[in-house]
């Protein structure tokens, strides 16, 4: 069986605040990512980023990161869609510290991927409340640059 899927945000970009470094805690290397806001566009819905939101991260011994994000989207239509994704982020220790300097890499070097839920109470948008998506991600400086589509 071979999963397919569907295009259904064609740009998310988040803008990001500094990294709030934790430690290392008993559980691990520790950061939180806030959110500030940004936006994003699709076929079928587009609108803002609600600042707010953030990426709580655990940085593994080998650099890869396990995110967990959990953000609200606003539509133009002004229904709000509250988002959950959870992934890594992980390659070469050299492409790793570039991306840590926050140096533009091209996104074929590294692997970044999320699985997204998500939950409304639009009427118009409660079956993306049914399904999975995955998004493919981009790191810059500031933001983060997600392609998402839904898994059939």
């Amino acid at each position: 069986m071979n999963p397919v899927t569907r295009p259904l945000i064609r740009l998310l970009r988040a803008e990001l605040a500094d990294i709030v470094d934790v430690g290392v805690t008993p559980m691990g290397h520790r950061r939180v990512v806030n959110i500030q806001g940004g936006h994003f566009e699709g076929d079928l819905i587009s609108g803002t980023v609600l600042p707010g939101g953030a990426d709580w991260q655990w940085v593994r011994t080998d650099g890869t990161i396990d995110l967990d994000a959990r953000y609200t989207l606003k539509t133009d239509a002004g229904e709000l869609i509250q988002v959950t994704s959870q992934g890594l982020r992980t390659a070469s220790p050299d492409v790793l510290a570039r991306l840590g300097r926050g140096e533009d890499v091209d996104p074929a070097l590294y692997y970044f991927r999320t699985v997204m839920r998500f939950e409304t109470s639009a009427p118009a948008l409660l079956p993306l409340t049914r399904l999975l998506a995955v998004a493919y991600g981009r790191r810059t400086r500031n933001a983060v640059e997600l392609r998402v589509d839904e898994i059939l």
